[in-house]
């Protein structure tokens, strides 16, 4: 089992290992959709969309999983960081820095009812990756965000894989790029069509679940993704 994924960085007369966190932002840029798992699915199903969508060129990989027991979500997220890492990824584990931690990942993302921000940062130390969720343009006020690396805005539109979610909207969400001093990623409801809207609102990446995890051919979903949000971000 391999830990988190430290990359190398060119210097002027030598080259440095680069962090998660510091890796975040150029893999974003160079592959600016942000996978998040589905927790519905078997896991054998899981494994072989993994693969499809990081053949496709996805790098950045949330595993989601509020079913399964501790130790089997543990098991799971070494195995499927060392899956993403292979590809030259990173793999982030949604809600649980302990989890995050004892699964070798690479970072956590934390939501407004999980661990503090900044407590989750002194657990993981500042190598990890931290991400965050907002619904409201007050959650991405400076002091919070202070130990985050991204943040995670939504949801845009309706979704299935979380009925619960707040609806924020484009409007707000264009609000919440302009004001965020960070890396924005819109997430819920977002399909290939409408990922040019969400970019020209001047989000940094598109965060699916539906789109890949339950697609007919999660491999072609994930090219189309990615040629939508690459268009976007280079449109002029």
């Amino acid at each position: 089992m391999k830990g988190p994924a430290f990359g190398v960085i060119a210097l002027r007369g030598g080259t440095m290992k680069a962090s998660p966190n510091q890796r975040f932002g150029a893999l974003l840029s160079e592959s600016p959709v942000y996978a998040v798992t589905d927790d519905a699915l078997p896991i054998e199903h899981l494994d072989a969309v993994l693969a499809a969508i990081l053949d496709a060129g996805v790098r950045i990989v949330q595993y989601r999983d509020k079913v399964r027991s501790d130790r089997e979500r543990v098991a799971i997220a070494r195995r499927l960081g060392d899956q993403v890492r292979a590809a030259g990824g990173l793999l982030i584990v949604d809600d649980r820095v302990d989890l995050a931690i004892a699964g070798q990942a690479d970072g956590a993302h934390l939501g407004q009812d999980d661990l503090p921000l900044d407590v989750g940062r002194q657990l993981m130390g500042q190598n990890m990756l931290l991400g965050a969720s907002a619904s409201h343009l007050e959650e991405i006020e400076p002091d919070r965000l202070q130990n985050v690396d991204y943040l995670g805005f939504g949801a845009l539109f309706a979704t299935e894989t979380k009925t619960d979610a707040e609806y924020a909207g484009l409007d707000l969400f264009r609000e919440a790029c302009a004001r965020a001093n960070l890396p924005v990623v819109g997430i819920g409801g977002i399909t290939a069509e409408r990922v040019p809207e969400v970019m020209a609102c001047g989000a940094a990446g598109v965060a699916v679940v539906s789109a890949l995890f339950r697609a007919p051919d999660p491999g072609e979903a994930a090219r189309r993704l990615l040629r939508a949000a690459r268009g976007a971000a280079n449109a002029p």
